[in-house]
């Protein structure tokens, strides 16, 4: 493997204070108790998918990996916790040697996951383990929304190209994680540099309709725009009127024009037109590109139109209407001491309502019908069923503290691909519906 394909690793601040106060007030008061050091494992699961999801994807595998290298407390930010009297002395001390020494198995990034999977299964001693909660979470509750809402939104593209161009409308970090896990659930290319630059994502972008107001008219931007950028370029053809751009469009860069994008109107109809009328001009090549707050229904309703390729910004980086998938992150086993050899008793917490949760170590396997469709997602805590032994989920990430399992992002985004076409066919249906296999308990 060419260590290009991993991405350009990029300095990455300490994520030790990516958590919440009370993860360190355990620690200290667990150090206090002596139960600090006691074998533990967690696991980040869901209880549901958001409300008319069918299946869930799992982003930001590779961006925990970084999380956990990175989870150290430097000078400054003990100096933080020690005059603000967060946590005492002995759990300073604690803190300034540590590093996460344990291990963590996980579905790889870009595989499907349904409610009780267990996505992420994090080992180790108590603390070392708490202190991972909150940072995980708000990796995997944030990339596998964004993730599943641009799946979504690439099946109902059909292959046809799609562009993530949500960078403007969130926050500037949010907008890399949400290219990266974008790209994981089917988008092409990014037109956020920082995204391209860190994770080696295709980029693209010409121009906006601000380079079209600064001339003088419409053909001396165009003009303008195919000397510097070539015949190949995309021309913005709604500023003023679609039909006269788009004439002024061929004649300035000839039928080797490569796209002309529309931002407005009725898309479906407009797109139509634009395509008769590039043909009739011999521009039978130039590629339609249609942007305007697009989701997966609108993308949908674009399939019958002539068009190549959808930008799709806000509703992408705020994940379609659900911007979280409700992972929780649950202590399930755990042993009376930090013995490697003791042995790890199931916990979970007693709840009449939707909080319970399955106390014990879990494997996942995903049982297969006879046409080697997906049929059902088999979660234990016992032995693995011959007949499943094959087909179990968890891989291994992190051993002894140390990253194994890092992968480029093109394998993600090719694992998902196939781990969608694994699905029943409803799998990709946009109606309401529950998730498309169940979740069966052994």
């Amino acid at each position: 493997m060419n260590s290009a394909d991993l991405g350009r690793r990029v300095g990455v601040p300490s994520t030790a204070l990516f958590t919440d106060q009370y993860e360190l007030t355990m620690v200290q008061a667990a150090l206090k108790a002596g139960t600090a050091e006691r074998r533990s494992v967690f696991e980040a699961f869901t209880r549901r998918l958001p409300e008319g999801r069918r299946y869930g994807v799992v982003a930001g595998i590779g961006r925990v990996l970084d999380a956990v290298e990175n989870f150290h407390f430097d000078d400054e930010m003990l100096t933080f916790l020690r005059e603000r009297s967060i946590v005492d002395g002995p759990t300073l001390d604690w803190l300034a040697d540590h590093r996460f020494s344990g291990d963590i198995w996980g579905y790889p990034e870009g595989e499907v996951y349904f409610p009780g999977s267990p996505v992420l299964r994090v080992e180790g001693s108590f603390a070392e383990c708490v202190l991972l909660e909150t940072v995980i979470l708000s990796i995997l509750n944030h990339d596998s929304a964004i993730a599943a809402a641009a799946s979504r939104m690439s099946a109902a593209a059909g292959g046809r190209g799609l562009i993530e161009m949500g960078a403007r409308r969130t926050h500037e970090l949010s907008a890399v994680a949400s290219a990266r896990a974008a790209y994981v659930g089917g988008f092409d290319t990014t037109s956020d540099l920082a995204a391209g630059f860190r994770y080696n994502i295709p980029t693209v972008g010409t121009s906006a309709h601000a380079f079209t107001l600064l001339h003088d008219t419409e053909r001396d931007a165009f003009r303008a725009q195919v000397d510097s950028l070539g015949r190949g370029t995309t021309l913005l053809v709604d500023t003023y009127d679609v039909a006269e751009a788009v004439r002024a469009a061929v004649e300035i860069a000839g039928p080797e024009l490569g796209a002309v994008r529309i931002d407005s109107g009725d898309l479906l109809l407009v797109a139509h037109r634009v395509r008769q009328q590039l043909d009739e001009l011999g521009a039978t090549g130039t590629k339609i590109v249609v942007t305007s707050d697009l989701d997966e229904y609108a993308i949908a309703s674009l399939a019958a139109a002539p068009v190549d390729a959808y930008g799709v910004g806000t509703q992408l980086v705020t994940g379609s209407g659900q911007p979280t998938c409700s992972m929780v992150y649950k202590l399930v086993a755990r042993a009376d001491s930090a013995d490697p050899a003791a042995p790890l008793r199931p916990v979970a917490k007693k709840s009449l309502g939707p909080k319970s949760s399955m106390g014990g170590r879990k494997w996942a396997a995903r049982r297969l019908d006879g046409n080697g469709v997906a049929e059902a997602e088999v979660v234990g805590t016992g032995p693995v069923p011959a007949e499943l032994a094959g087909r179990q989920l968890l891989a291994e990430l992190v051993r002894g503290g140390e990253v194994v399992a890092r992968e480029p992002l093109d394998a993600a985004r090719e694992r998902h691909i196939a781990a969608r076409a694994g699905l029943p066919m409803s799998a990709v249906q946009l109606s309401r519906g529950e998730p498309v296999i169940p979740t069966e308990y052994v």
